[in-house]
């Protein structure tokens, strides 16, 4: 246990670190990608806050900087093209972004661990899953190769893989996608993360099985106690399992509320655009709401909101200006110019 005793010591000693500290706090968060076609700013001011035993559901279109505000929390973006232009990442106080990569390197997995969209991409072909979760626990924990097997054995078991034992042997591509997922889970909650990012888990499966990894992950959770950051289009699955949701559009975070405002009384018209977009029995025959246009090139971001070109509320400030941050009530925000009338009051 000796090397699970230094890694954990070092990582609460690291400068700043408070246990009564917001467990992760991201502010104003900016990344932008230099490519030869031009700088696009995927993430513009991003800030969102997680606390223990919570979990935040991140919503918006496909690019709407979602999984890169994810990978930079985790710090795995490839630099370049990526680049951190402003922002702090606060893990109980500490700024993730200050620290050197070895450094980051321990709270990564241990503190902050990540489940990747597609599990078949993330996990090696080469190996198998049980010399992969093995590795956890030989590198991060010490542990010899007889008791990492058994650790990972361990970990199958708590995902529910049926027969964990002889499993371990198997390589990736000979798991169901439902399977593939829960082992991807099983790697991330190895070594007892705090914050668990899960980035669109149940992409590419069946209803059936979707229904099965978000319960699996929220028993997880309670059981763990642990601050979870999901991230989705689903809106679905967020009213589930969310406690709070923030909708992003354009690398900024234009609404956050907690989960039951969102649905009953959105306070922004992107919010608002996509709850209408949902199918509902109640409209059979009718065509499906669709939000018009086409979300930004982040390489042209429209002036003032970006929303504005697709937004119906839309006037000449909204082209000029970019809304702040009203807050409405107690640990709710948008920004929207007019947030009143897309309220009704």
């Amino acid at each position: 246990m000796t090397g699970v005793t230094d890694i954990r010591a070092q990582i609460d000693a690291l400068p700043g670190l408070d246990p009564r500290a917001p467990l992760l706090h991201v502010e104003d968060l900016h990344v932008e990608f230099r490519t030869r076609d031009g700088v696009a700013k995927a993430v513009n001011g991003a800030s969102f806050h997680l606390s223990a035993g919570e979990t935040l559901a991140i919503l918006g279109e496909s690019g709407c900087g979602k999984s890169v505000t994810a990978q930079a929390v985790m710090g795995i973006l490839d630099t370049p093209p990526a680049h951190i232009t402003n922002g702090t990442v606060r893990y109980r106080g500490v700024d993730l972004l200050g620290l050197s990569e070895q450094e980051r390197r321990k709270v990564r997995a241990n503190r902050i661990a990540m489940i990747f969209q597609d599990a078949l991409s993330a996990l090696n072909p080469v190996y198998t899953v049980g010399f992969q979760l093995g590795e956890l626990f030989r590198k991060h924990r010490g542990l010899s190769r007889k008791d990492a097997k058994r650790r990972a054995v361990e970990s199958l078991d708590q995902v529910r893989i049926p027969a964990a034992g002889q499993r371990i042997n198997d390589y990736p591509h000979q798991f169901s996608g439902g399977m593939r997922q829960r082992v991807m889970i099983a790697m991330a909650l190895a070594l007892d993360p705090e914050v668990l990012i899960a980035d669109e888990p149940t992409t590419a499966l069946d209803v059936t099985v979707q229904a099965q990894i978000m319960r699996l992950l929220a028993e997880l959770q309670r059981q763990r106690t642990m601050g979870l950051i999901l991230i989705t289009h689903d809106m679905g699955v967020v009213a589930d399992v969310a406690d709070r949701v923030s909708v992003m559009y354009a690398g900024k975070v234009v609404e956050e509320a907690p989960v039951y405002d969102i649905y009953g009384r959105p306070a922004h018209p992107y919010t608002q655009a996509l709850l209408a977009s949902i199918p509902r029995l109640d409209l059979k025959g009718r065509p499906l709401n669709v939000i018009r246009g086409l979300p930004p090139a982040l390489t042209d971001i429209p002036s003032g909101c970006a929303f504005h070109p697709r937004c119906g509320y839309a006037r000449e400030i909204c082209r000029q200006e970019q809304p702040p941050a009203y807050r409405i009530a107690p640990h709710r925000e948008s920004r929207c110019h007019f947030i009143r009338e897309v309220l009704g009051v």
